[in-house]
Formats: C-alpha cells, sequence, structure tokens
C-alpha cells in the first residue's frame, strides 16, 4: 500500500491513502492494526497518553480520551471534540496572502451582459414565491409551461424556475429572519442569471408582494412582476395567470445574448458537502488552488458554511484585511456557540454519520480541511446571510453548514456558479446558478459518474499536482460560466435545493 501521509511535521497522527488490512502495519512501528481500517482514516504516528492533544494539518483537532499507542487507529472511540487555537492574531499572515495572489493574463467567458452592468452565466425566468401559500401555483405553472414546450423556441432562455419555499407567514414582520428571507427573494429576483421574475404571493401573509414591489421602485419596468392568489381570482386562474405573463416574457427574455465576459466579473460559492477523510486532501485544496487563480484575474470567491470553519477560524482570521471584518467573523462564530447551546446542541454535532464513516472525527478536523477551499489569499471581507457581495477577493458569507440553505444564501448574494466537493457522495444542484461538483476519490467519481463533473482523486492515484487539478478547475468554471451544462443540470437538480434560513420564532 502507499505510505501515510502526514500533512504537517508537528502532527500526531497520519492518513492512510487506501485501505489497511488487519495486521498491516502502515508506519512501520511493530504495531499490527487488529482490524482493517479504512482509506482516509487516521494512525498514530507517536503515543499520546489520555487528555493529549492529537494534531493534524498542524492544528489541534480533538483531545485523546484514553491511551493511545504508536500505530493504533485514531478516530471516535479515542479522539474527542476539545478547545481549539482562540488566540486570534488578526492580519499576521497577511502579507504572506497578498503575495499568494497570482499575476495572470485577463481572461473571458461567455456570459450574458445585463444593461445594470451585471454579467449572468445563465438566463432564467424566475418565479418567486413570498409565501409557502403560493409554492403549489408557481410550481404548478412552470411544470406545464415545460410540458407544453412553451420555451421550445426560445433557446437564449435556460428555463423557468420557480423558487418555492415553507415561510412567508407565521414569522415576526421585522427583525433578522424576516430581512433575510427579504434579501433571499430579492436576491434570487435580480439574480444576474436571471432575465426577469414574476412575484406571487397568497395576499393576507406576513411577507407582502407590496415589499417586492417596494424593492423595486419606479425602476421595475419589464423585469420584475406581481401578483397574488387572493385578487387573482383562486389557484386555477392564478396558476394560468402566471403562465400567460411568462409567456409574454419570453421574447424578450431570449432577446439575450451571450457576448465574451472578463472572469472578473464572476463570484463562485464554495461548498462542500457529504465530506471524507480525502476532502482536505484532494478536491479542497485543488479548489483552494482554483480560487486564488479566481481572485487573481480580479473575480470573487465566496467561503461560507459557518459551523464547517469552527477550529479553524483563526487561519482566516491571520489573513484577514480588515479588522473590523475580522471582528465580525469572530462575533459570528460567538453567536454561533450560543445558538447550538441555546438549543440543546454542540457545535461538534457537525460532523455526521457520513462524515465519520469517511475518516472525520470532529467537527474540528473537518473544519481545517473545509477552508482548504478558500485558498491562500486575503480574505477581504464579511457579509450577512444573502447579502450583497460587493467586495472582490476571498470573502466570507455567515450560512448553516446545510448545503441547500448554505448555497441559497451564496447565490442570493450574487454568486453565479457554484463548486461542490463531496467524498461520500452528494445528489445536489442549485438554480438560477449551476452546481459543479468535485469528487474527493476515484471510487466515488467512478460510482456515481452521472452526479461528479470532476475526478479529484486522481491526486493520490495518479500523482496529479494540486495545481494542475486546481488550473483544471478553473477551466471547468469558466467553461459552466460559458454555458456547458453540469452533471446536476443534465440531472434536473436544482428546484428543491431552495431553502431560505429560518431564522426566529415561528408563531
Amino acid at each position: 500500500m502507499a505510505d501515510p501521509i502526514v500533512l504537517h511535521p508537528s502532527d500526531t497522527v497520519a492518513i492512510l491513502p487506501t485501505r489497511a488490512a488487519a495486521g498491516a502495519d502502515p508506519l512501520g512501528l511493530g504495531t499490527p492494526l487488529p482490524r482493517s481500517v479504512a482509506g482516509g482514516h487516521k494512525i498514530a504516528r507517536v503515543a499520546m497518553p489520555q487528555g493529549a492533544d492529537i494534531t493534524k494539518f498542524g492544528q489541534i483537532i480533538g483531545t485523546a480520551t484514553a491511551p493511545i499507542a504508536a500505530g493504533d487507529h485514531v478516530h471516535s472511540h479515542n479522539c474527542a471534540f476539545s478547545g481549539h487555537d482562540t488566540n486570534y492574531q488578526i492580519g499576521a499572515d497577511l502579507a504572506a496572502a497578498q503575495a499568494a495572489v497570482p499575476t495572470l493574463a485577463p481572461r473571458t467567458f461567455m456570459g450574458f451582459q445585463r444593461p445594470n452592468g451585471q454579467v449572468g452565466t445563465r438566463n432564467y425566468i424566475a418565479l418567486c414565491a413570498t409565501v409557502n401559500c403560493s409554492a403549489t401555483v408557481i410550481r404548478r405553472a412552470a411544470f406545464e409551461l415545460e410540458n407544453e414546450g412553451a420555451l421550445d423556441a426560445f433557446p437564449n432562455v435556460d428555463g423557468v424556475t420557480a423558487f418555492a419555499h415553507g415561510t412567508g407567514c407565521g414569522m415576526a414582520s421585522s427583525g433578522r429572519g424576516f430581512e433575510m428571507l427579504d434579501r433571499v427573494l430579492w436576491g434570487h429576483a435580480t439574480h444576474p442569471n436571471v432575465g426577469a421574475a414574476v412575484f406571487v404571493g397568497l395576499g393576507c401573509e406576513v411577507m407582502q408582494v407590496a415589499r417586492m414591489q417596494q424593492n423595486a421602485g419606479a425602476d421595475g419596468g419589464e423585469r420584475f412582476h406581481f401578483l397574488t392568489i387572493q385578487d387573482t381570482g383562486g389557484t386555477r386562474a392564478t396558476i394560468d395567470a402566471i403562465k400567460a405573463k411568462v409567456l409574454e416574457l419570453l421574447p424578450l427574455a431570449n432577446q439575450s445574448t451571450r457576448t465574451p465576459c472578463p472572469a472578473s466579473a464572476l463570484k463562485l460559492a464554495l461548498q462542500c458537502g457529504g465530506s471524507d477523510g480525502y476532502s482536505g486532501l484532494t478536491a479542497n485544496p485543488a479548489l483552494g488552488f482554483a480560487s486564488d487563480l479566481l481572485v487573481g484575474l480580479g473575480g470573487t470567491v465566496v467561503l461560507s458554511e459557518t459551523p464547517e470553519i469552527f477550529g479553524a477560524e483563526q487561519l482566516l482570521l491571520r489573513r484577514a484585511a480588515d479588522p473590523a471584518q475580522a471582528q465580525r467573523l469572530i462575533d459570528c462564530i460567538t453567536w454561533w456557540e450560543e445558538y447550538t447551546t441555546m438549543n440543546g446542541g454542540s457545535m461538534d454535532n457537525n460532523p455526521s454519520p457520513g462524515n465519520k464513516q469517511g475518516g472525520l472525527t470532529t467537527i474540528l478536523e473537518k473544519s481545517l480541511g473545509a477552508v482548504a477551499k478558500a485558498g491562500s489569499t486575503p480574505l477581504t471581507a464579511f457579509y450577512d446571510y444573502a447579502e450583497q457581495i460587493t467586495q472582490p477577493g476571498f470573502v466570507f458569507m455567515d450560512t448553516p453548514g446545510y448545503d441547500p440553505v448554505s448555497a441559497t444564501g451564496q447565490i442570493a448574494g450574487g454568486a453565479q456558479v457554484l463548486c461542490f466537493t463531496t467524498g461520500r457522495g452528494s445528489a445536489f444542484g442549485s438554480k438560477p446558478a449551476p452546481t459543479i461538483k468535485l469528487a474527493t476519490n476515484d471510487a466515488l467519481f467512478a460510482a456515481m459518474p452521472d452526479d461528479m463533473d470532476i475526478n479529484c482523486g486522481d491526486i493520490l492515484s495518479q500523482g496529479i499536482s494540486i495545481t494542475q487539478k486546481g488550473a483544471d478547475i478553473l477551466d471547468k468554471v469558466l467553461a459552466v460560466a460559458s454555458g456547458e451544462t453540469t452533471k446536476s443540470e443534465a440531472l434536473g437538480l436544482g428546484d428543491n435545493e431552495f431553502v431560505p434560513w429560518q431564522v426566529g420564532a415561528v408563531m
């Protein structure tokens, strides 16, 4: 078998690149394994007493709950969640992060140039429900239009997509939860990948259609349209009215065509789901290198999933360009600790059972691998959930780790493409921004070929370099931004992954 991988000289564990059989001695320490251990899992490099810190990536990932002999399997049976480094040194690595921004010749993609200066990678008509009560009518209208072939004569329109959700009423009419839903709905309607939007409400809900009309102002024009079920005459009449409005909008939306656009216009959302012990070795660092390349081209990369940077936030803070933005991230971490405690949980409720089967033991370990997606460049800004992203470079948005909720916030903020790394396998897609899925290992890529766009497992199996794979990922991002269909798009995924983050009392 290949030699175990040591990520940092100070690490007390090494990672098995492939399964080790019972009786094997992967580190040659004279301590054969009593049972087989799957690839991606950890083996102790040194003996550790009970209570000792266990380190990987040069950082603490947990505490030994029992004495661990050199050569032992290290996992949930002898490693537990613990404290981590909170001696934050804001900006300590900023100079190195600035030096990590590559100088590159400009690149372009074929995108949709919007009149307001936005640049899209897709061209959708969006149906936006302001409340769960109007979810059925927009879904039914989109379904009937597709089945009737209404889009067949409009090749420049990628589809009619229904953004339906389960909230919009039974909530406070002000406060953070209301503001986040407002930002999500408006962010999707005004997204660069949306040519026109129709808002549909019931009529008596908390999140009123009038709120969206207020957002649109006098400049709503031909792009935004509004109706309610109560004023239109009921469910069937509203479905028909939505369809009629879309048929009016299709010729206008079809006038948009792809033209060369600078890569600097791209905002790339970074996601991981179904992570495993390979995630931090292959797909995540490769995506991190691609992120650095896009930043070097003047673009934006958006890291999120706040519970999945917990324990690694100090690495991001060390390359923060603005102390005020760094403090927002620190305050956000504190909020999450209080939020999980208030609800009877722990930050270590993540990782999931599947993550643990794949070799990840604690959230500290998972986070250290997850932040690799963000590369090495300066952290330039912090955004609340679904806020509009205006600062180029590497930025952070506060979201849950739950992928549909997280991606919904990133897309509402303006991300036009999403890269999603997975080791266990994920059936995820998103609209209106397409998702590119990256497999962390060869076995997954072979097992789910219809779901995975890129195999990063060959970094270990074939010796492909992180830099080469990162360059390949950037090429794929630009190709998809130019209209290439992703695997998740071909499968029709994305309608059910629109899930706004619901915060606050449900009343």
